[in-house]
């Protein structure tokens, strides 16, 4: 097969794997391209052409995945069509990066068909995802272990490995699965096998998928109190009328409406709920948030920009996107510790990116990554702000002590793609990972429920304006994950990339 052909194959099995994610949720393409792309690797004859290969299925994943960034940017960011589609493309050109360095790296290295299958491609394919979720504060957004997480037409066999070894141990299972697959078949890897081994394969597959099966069986975290009331609001606020002044009053009595209709003992508002910083909010306005929660004998959280004058900073003072509580527990303010490159700060060498964009309130001071969990409604609560919850190890950072995760977002950023259902997603891992409930109060969807086993208990429609009642679970325990988070896969990523330059060498000396 020609290279042209090869990358076209690539492409579109790339953008294919889209339709594993949410709102699909069709969890076997992820398998089924993952072993495209191996064969497609293994019949690379250089390792320039295997990186080709891998960048050509990166593209085509992620402009078909994460195209939704030219809604932020032009259409709400008022940056030019044209530019803006520029933008979205060398973006995507830079996240593909990251396959082809996988593909590259898996063909440099001269190692046996067994190890290039089972250890080498799976550890490098899952190394690239993880760097691409950690270099330049990271985008961890389509990875692969996502495609694991149970919807309501079917349960993912893997996904009970989530509280064991986390999104990128998923990752790799299906990838050595992938290796497993392509390495048994002739006509995929050129190796012929002996039948035994064939065989040993198999079993060892099944046991894998088998394994994931039983543990999510098992209960990793124990009840620990009542079921608390909690009422999730959404406020459906169009982002092209929630920073206009004179949409302001409205948008205050929008939620002090929400809020006096909200029956939970915690009350949840979304990311940046009011158009303001917290010291402009209106004091009768607070005073009522604050008599509703006690009225409900609890609390509730409001998602709001503050400034804390007290922190001397270069230049002014310093500006967090977070939440602040109000009700009969003591007040308390939780600062979004991992924000959104060119949303929320610009890098230096990028402030030119400016002059092109219109985006309030974007020059954030990240908050501290030792935050404790909040103290709401009689429960330890875990805040985390929209993009936060797409980075595992930092969610599971106030546990475990924190007996519920609540995450608040504004998605409206992103209109009507998707966008909000991958967040989900997203979100539906970090329960899995840390065995307990995820709470999800956004601007314009998805505001969710989500219990311990990773399933959407309850929810609202996407831009729609109402209030989600749901008794939540509080639960306690510590899963390996919140205990080890990644250090057990990479220690594993890095031995079986190890082991591969070791064999690389023995072949070559």
């Amino acid at each position: 097969m020609r290279l042209p052909h090869k990358l076209f194959i690539a492409g579109i099995a790339g953008a294919t794997t889209v339709l594993s994610f949410a709102p699909f949720y069709a969890w076997p393409l992820t398998l089924i391209v993952l072993v495209v792309l191996f064969s497609l690797w293994s019949g690379a004859t250089t390792p320039r052409q295997a990186a080709a290969i891998g960048f050509s299925w990166g593209l085509g994943l992620f402009l078909a995945g994460v195209s939704w960034l030219y809604v932020s940017l032009h259409v709400y960011g008022n940056m030019p069509a044209l530019l803006a589609g520029v933008a979205v493309f060398v973006f995507c050109c830079y996240l593909a990066l990251y396959p082809a360095l996988a593909g590259w790296l898996q063909a440099r290295l001269k190692v046996p068909p067994l190890v290039r299958f089972l250890l080498l491609m799976p550890a490098a394919f899952t190394g690239a995802e993880y760097l691409r979720g950690w270099v330049v504060s990271g985008f961890p957004w389509l990875i692969a272990g996502y495609s694991q997480t149970p919807s309501e037409l079917a349960i993912a066999p893997l996904a009970g490995y989530a509280p064991v070894v986390g999104v990128f141990g998923i990752s790799g299972l299906l990838a050595l699965t992938a290796g497993a697959i392509v390495v048994a078949s002739p006509k995929l890897s050129g190796t012929v096998l002996p039948v035994a081994r064939r065989r040993a394969l198999f079993i060892t597959t099944a046991i894998v998928w088998l394994g994931g099966i039983v543990l999510g069986a098992y209960q990793w975290s124990a009840v620990s109190g009542k079921a608390l009331s909690v009422s999730l609001i959404q406020g459906n606020i169009a982002q092209h009328l929630k920073w206009r002044e004179d949409q302001r009053a409205a948008t205050i009595e929008t939620y002090l409406e929400l809020v006096e209709q909200s029956h939970g003992r915690l009350i949840v508002l979304p990311e940046t709920a009011l158009p303001m910083m917290l010291h402009d909010v209106p004091s009768h306005v607070l005073a009522a948030f604050r008599k509703k929660a006690i009225d409900n004998e609890g609390d509730l959280l409001l998602g709001i920009a503050y400034v804390d004058k007290n922190a001397p900073a270069q230049a002014g003072y310093d500006y967090y996107n977070g939440a602040v509580s109000l009700g009969r527990s003591p007040g308390q303010r939780y600062a979004k510790q991992h924000l959104v490159a060119f949303g929320e700060f610009v890098p230096p060498m990028f402030s030119w990116v400016y002059q092109w964009l219109t985006i309030p309130l974007s020059g954030f001071t990240p908050g501290s990554a030792s935050q404790p969990a909040m103290q709401l409604a009689g429960h330890r609560v875990g805040v985390n702000v929209c993009y936060e919850d797409t980075f595992g190890a930092e969610i599971a950072g106030p546990l475990p002590g924190a007996e519920l995760l609540v995450n608040i977002s504004n998605m409206a950023w992103y209109g009507r793609s998707l966008a909000a259902d991958q967040h989900l997603q997203f979100s539906q891992m970090r329960a899995l990972e840390t065995s307990r409930w995820m709470l999800r109060s956004t601007n314009t969807g998805l505001t969710a429920a989500i219990d311990e086993k990773g399933r959407v208990v309850k929810s609202l429609p996407q831009f729609a304006r109402g209030v989600l009642e749901v008794d939540v679970i509080p639960r306690q325990g510590t899963t390996p994950y919140i205990r080890w988070r990644d250090a057990p896969v990479l220690l594993l990523l890095a031995a079986a990339l190890l082991f591969s330059v070791i064999r690389h060498h023995r072949r070559t000396i």
